[in-house]
């Protein structure tokens, strides 16, 4: 196995840098503080093709692996984790319509969500349902306008959506047949449709940079042809969607991370306790190095569940389960960590150190709990005829 980067990646990682420190670096701070959505700031990356990293070339993506764009969220999300979480949830959506949807409607509206004309936000979260996803009670019910013409008829609400209110298209998931996951499927909806309002901003501890909000449908009437996939598809495409988006968010949390560390070991050479610099205590030294070895071993593991989900392993969901419980986990703690290598200064906003504390504790809960990660590879390694503990 070769762990570096080829020449093709390395040219991605690069420019990823090159771009977030030149316009996402010097903003984050300030972003956060005024709850600023840098929505032109998001839109600018498409012409990097960072806004369809793995959605079809022929719909303006860039086809890239999944292994290759968390190498890219992982850079940008070293100098702005909010803003980058957002990129992958618009990458989802652009790889989830581009992929699934018909040609028309790839042709006409995955276009421009690859190129950053439009952005996109993903609604399955609801009020009542956020781990319970399959049981989701949201409904698209076949109809027709006046002229004959087959539409659907959303109702109900979304809830916790990053860019509601802000982004132009809404990639949904509503319920068009009986209870459970085959009675879900997927659709296209413009976010300005008639019978479409939005909640409040929420005001919430991290992801500051990107606005929260509850929306909801009433009557909101779409084409037939804006359906995704085929009717019953939905919670596939979704858990498909989760599967990337867990490596996704945890490739966020390795950055943040390692933003973290970084800080704290320049820290720890320049403060001086005692008249002697920290980094001359060894009960730091050991501290930085076990945060380090874990940020490592979170790192391979995100990376190696991106190859087994390139691959089409049938382990994959149980992969990135297992990456992105230890890496968000581990990520936190180390960001945590650093914070407390700053003393107070780590908690004074001077500091970056308390913003990556609160932007990467809800990569915890998000594209599924934690509890549920445990519960996906728990339910892969006691199934039923299971004679190892190998996945």
């Amino acid at each position: 196995m070769n762990f570096d980067l080829n020449e093709d990646q390395q040219a991605f990682v690069d420019a990823a840098k090159e771009f977030a420190l030149s316009e996402m670096a010097p903003n984050a701070a300030k972003w956060d503080e005024e709850s600023h959505f840098p929505v032109d700031v998001i839109k600018s990356t498409g012409e990097l093709g960072f806004l369809g990293l793995y959605s079809p070339e022929q719909y303006g993506g860039l086809g890239l692996s999944r292994l290759d764009a968390s190498l890219i969220f992982e850079e940008m999300s070293k100098h702005c984790t909010s803003t980058t979480a957002f990129l992958t949830i618009h990458n989802m959506c652009a790889w989830m319509l581009t992929s699934f949807g018909s040609d028309a409607l790839a042709s006409e509206w995955g276009t421009k969500l690859t190129s950053g004309e439009l952005l996109a936000s993903y609604c399955l979260t609801e009020p009542g349902h956020g781990s319970d996803a399959a049981n989701l009670q949201t409904s698209a019910k076949k109809d027709a306008d006046e002229s004959g013409k087959e539409e659907y008829i959303l109702n109900g609400s979304k809830t916790f959506i990053s860019g509601a209110g802000s982004t132009d298209v809404l990639i949904v998931m509503a319920r068009t047949g009986t209870t459970g996951p085959k009675g879900i499927s997927c659709f296209m909806v413009p976010a300005d449709a008639a019978g479409i309002s939005y909640g409040k901003k929420e005001d919430k501890m991290g992801w500051n940079s990107q606005p929260t909000r509850l929306i909801t449908f009433e009557d909101v009437r779409i084409p037939a042809e804006y359906l995704i996939g085929d009717e019953g598809m939905g919670f596939t495409f979704a858990m498909k969607g989760l599967d990337g988006g867990r490596i996704n968010i945890a490739s966020c949390s390795l950055g943040t991370a390692q933003a973290a560390v970084n800080q704290a070991q320049a820290y720890m050479l320049e403060r001086k306790q005692f008249t002697k610099k920290l980094a001359s205590f060894q009960a730091l030294q050991f501290k930085l190095a076990d945060m380090v070895t874990e940020l490592i071993a979170a790192r391979q593991m995100v990376r190696l569940a991106a190859v087994k989900l390139d691959n089409k392993d049938p382990q994959a969901t149980a992969y990135c389960a297992m990456a992105k419980r230890f890496a968000t986990d581990v990520c936190f703690q180390i960001c945590d960590e650093a914070l407390q290598l700053h003393g107070g200064y780590g908690y004074i906003k001077e500091y970056p150190l308390e913003r990556h504390v609160r932007d990467s504790r809800v990569h915890r809960i998000l594209e599924g709990t934690n509890e549920i990660m445990r519960l996906i590879v728990s339910r892969k390694i006691l199934q039923e005829g299971a004679t190892e503990v190998i996945i």
